[in-house]
């Protein structure tokens, strides 16, 4: 049967409802929010995401179809859309299912930055081990690990992804989740084509050596100068220093020379005066698979976690995702292929209907850190931290509305707060950072470990619509 859909639509994002005993009912417009509020019938519980309670309805007197979470998961970032669905009669008759759109959020997971600060603190006990008079060997690596244990960074993507799909279960009422649960054929990748049951069996290195590989590859030359019948070292293109890995696209052979000068210096400003040998040497170098390896290595887990919130959870191919998305016409984003993961009969007439105009951008931010002093480059104390976090009655992170009643910044301002112990705390706004006394701000939210801020979704063409339909 040939593909008919309906045109979507886009729409502002809804407003969460509670009612007066706490439980989710169906969101709202906000006009229909700034509606309830002006005439005193509700109160803001929460300023993001926008969650207001009523004060004279019970869960129990409402009206609830539910709704649907559906998560399309990412390495640097995972989108997470609200829909819902319902029955509606187009032209010909047939009963088809539309899906709305009622809120998108895109969260930005934090994973490189934990990366990063566990090899700093590697290096700075490595540093503490050799500089020492008294040598200590460092600890062995067959120390075992609890089943279902992950590296930091990887077990940040899975509980920052469960965490704001349990907030959403308190403020909506979910009654399934949907998640893409997608496996990438990481030896496939690194080839850059299809392979066979037997091509599976043989690597890059199939038959030979490292330094041998690489002396073929490169010509018995330094990938750099070019200089030959000089000892040659194997350097890393992409320095280990930063995230670069031991694969072998990521090596390449270099002479003493070249090898000191580049150091831990990226190869693009390195060869930035020879545009040549460094396209040569990005020509060798392959697309990085860990952003690959970390979604094979979570995607159990996520989906293992959200069953934990006691509803159904389903689990869809992202063959299914970017079918569904493509045939509605959608561009490629986080947040577009979450609200087309699941099922969708669009052979039949189903469709996607609306797509909310703006997006909750989600960014993990963490609570802090343990640290006590303040380190320099070489890891020595710098100054010391104050063992309070807070301040005349406000936290870092605190979304907070300052009043500035003089002086260059003069008005109304949101944002969120760094906080001093001399009560002059720093406001962070979208034009500007600024110092504003304690006594002219007001707490709208409490730090919660994420920075929210909002952009627009990315809709630049639609499919035609299908005459006469509802």
């Amino acid at each position: 049967m040939q593909s008919q859909t309906y045109k979507g639509g886009t729409g502002a994002g809804r407003v969460f409802v509670l009612a007066k005993d706490g439980q989710p009912l169906m969101p709202c417009h906000p006009a229909r929010a700034r509606e309830l509020l002006t005439k005193g019938r509700a109160v803001v519980v929460r300023q993001t995401p926008f969650t207001i309670r009523l004060k004279d309805r019970a869960y129990a007197h409402s009206e609830v179809q539910g709704v649907q979470l559906r998560i399309d998961p990412g390495s640097k970032g995972t989108g997470i859309a609200l829909t819902d669905t319902k029955k509606e009669t187009a032209q010909a008759g047939t009963t088809v299912t539309v899906r709305r759109g009622l809120a998108s959020f895109e969260l930005q997971h934090r994973g490189e930055k934990i990366h990063r600060a566990m090899g700093q603190r590697a290096g700075y006990r490595h540093r503490r081990r050799s500089a020492n008079c008294r040598y200590r060997a460092p600890r062995h690596l067959n120390r075992s690990h609890p089943q279902g244990w992950l590296p930091p960074s990887l077990r940040h993507r899975v509980d920052t992804t469960f965490s704001i799909a349990r907030r959403l279960c308190r403020y909506a009422p979910v009654t399934e989740i949907h998640i893409e649960r997608v496996a990438f054929d990481t030896h496939a990748m690194s080839e850059g084509r299809s392979l066979t049951a037997v091509e599976y069996q043989n690597g890059t290195l199939a038959g030979t050596e490292i330094r041998e590989y690489l002396l073929a590859a490169w010509g018995r030359a330094c990938a750099y100068c070019g200089a030959t019948g000089v000892p040659l070292n194997i350097d890393h293109v992409r320095p280990r220093s930063s995230g670069g890995s031991n694969r072998i696209s990521n090596l390449t052979l270099a002479c003493r020379s070249c090898n000191q000068a580049k150091g831990s210096t990226p190869v693009e400003e390195f060869l930035a005066h020879q545009p040549k040998r460094l396209a040569a040497v990005l020509r060798q170098t392959k697309v990085s698979l860990r952003d690959a390896a970390a979604m094979n290595t979570t995607r159990w887990q996520l989906a293992d976690a959200l069953k934990g919130l006691g509803r159904p959870v389903h689990a869809w191919s992202g063959g299914r995702t970017k079918w569904n998305r493509t045939a509605m016409g959608l561009d490629k984003t986080h947040t577009l292929d979450a609200l087309s993961v699941g099922r969708l009969d669009h052979e039949n007439g189903d469709a996607i209907v609306r797509v909310p105009q703006q997006i909750c951008v989600v960014k993990a931010t963490g609570r802090g850190v343990y640290a006590r002093t303040t380190p320099d480059r070489f890891g020595f104390p710098r100054l010391r931290r104050p063992r309070r976090k807070r301040h005349h009655g406000f936290a870092t992170g605190d979304l907070v509305r300052a009043t500035v009643p003089t002086g260059k910044w003069t008005g109304t301002w949101t944002g969120r707060i760094s906080v001093r112990s001399t009560g002059q705390h720093s406001l962070m706004t979208p034009t500007g950072r600024f110092n504003v006394s304690h006594i002219n701000l007001r707490l709208l939210q409490r730090a919660d470990g994420y920075a929210y801020a909002r952009r627009q979704e990315v809709i630049n063409k639609w499919v035609e619509p299908l005459p006469g339909a509802s």
